[in-house]
């Protein structure tokens, strides 16, 4: 389900004949209605790190006029590059979702979750470290700084020397390991202590997958790229899920509003009725910038 549709696309504003971008296909949710926009004659660049999201991406689009789609395995921290391969220097329009998907969330196999048991993965794609490699070879000092900068656990230290102590046992190698080695650290027992709160072991595992997916830096980039990439009346949209994301974009589009030549919009927040029916939205925030000039 994708998030904030009608606000993304409100605010992109997508129009026949239009060059678009999307930065995180994942499986189309927002791609399929910005295609329907730009058709007949325009160009829609669908962007994925992850293969098999983009195969599903391809086929979903396929049944929309596909033809007009370009796929594009890749991370968006090389739009630019991306762009170029594909014969094209600028777009109208650009769209970036900093969400985890579902698909990823909701498979054991690629260890982004803690409530079902699963390897300690996180990857976006199947290239770099692992999150288990992450846990078993990083320093306790560097795991705590990353628990920190990352997941703003106050609890980074404590947490870090669990992990560190846990590990000489035996190998922390699944997301279940994980889940229980936080809790240990934080005096908790599986099952106990947290009910209808956020989970313990939300910030470290998301402290984690920033790490091994390096998101923070990927974002950088492209808020320093995208906007430039903007033709004059182009409008750039980012939806982002946690402080650390949206500080960046916010911070970004901001000084670019005060340098000339854009303006900004947002936030906009999900409606009550949209975090109803997919909670996952709840901590979105959506921001744009239109290039004036």
């Amino acid at each position: 389900m994708p998030v904030m549709l009608a606000e993304a696309l409100a605010l992109l504003d997508p129009l026949p004949g239009q060059i678009a971008v999307d930065c995180t296909a994942g499986a189309g949710g927002h791609a399929e209605p910005i295609l329907e926009r730009i058709t007949p004659d325009g160009i829609l660049v669908a962007i994925d790190k992850d293969e098999a999201a983009l195969n599903i991406c391809r086929a979903r689009l396929a049944r929309r006029g596909g033809a007009k789609a370009r796929f594009v395995l890749g991370d968006f921290k090389d739009l630019e590059e991306h762009l170029k391969a594909e014969g094209l220097i600028e777009a109208d329009r650009i769209l970036a979702d900093l969400g985890v998907s579902s698909m990823h969330l909701d498979d054991p196999a690629r260890g982004f979750a803690f409530m079902r048991d699963g390897p300690l993965d996180m990857r976006m794609s199947s290239r770099g470290p692992s999150a288990a490699d992450l846990v078993a070879e990083m320093d306790e000092k560097s795991l705590e700084d990353i628990i920190r900068r990352y997941g703003e656990e106050r609890a980074a230290r404590r947490i870090a020397r669990a992990i560190v102590r846990e590990r000489e046992k035996a190998p922390i190698d699944t997301t279940g390991k994980l889940r229980d080695t936080v809790l240990k650290a934080l005096g908790l027992r599986p099952g106990s202590g947290y009910a209808g709160r956020r989970h313990p072991a939300t910030k470290t595992f998301q402290a984690l997958r920033i790490a091994v997916n390096d998101e923070l830096g990927a974002l950088e980039r492209l808020l320093e790229v995208g906007p430039r990439l903007l033709r004059p009346g182009g409008r750039m949209a980012v939806l982002s899920y946690h402080s650390l994301e949206d500080r960046r974009v916010k911070m970004a589009f901001k000084a670019l509003a005060a340098a000339g030549g854009y303006e900004w919009v947002g936030p906009l927040n999900p409606s009550e009725r949209e975090i109803r029916e997919n909670p996952r939205s709840r901590s979105a925030r959506l921001r744009a910038i239109v290039r004036t000039m």
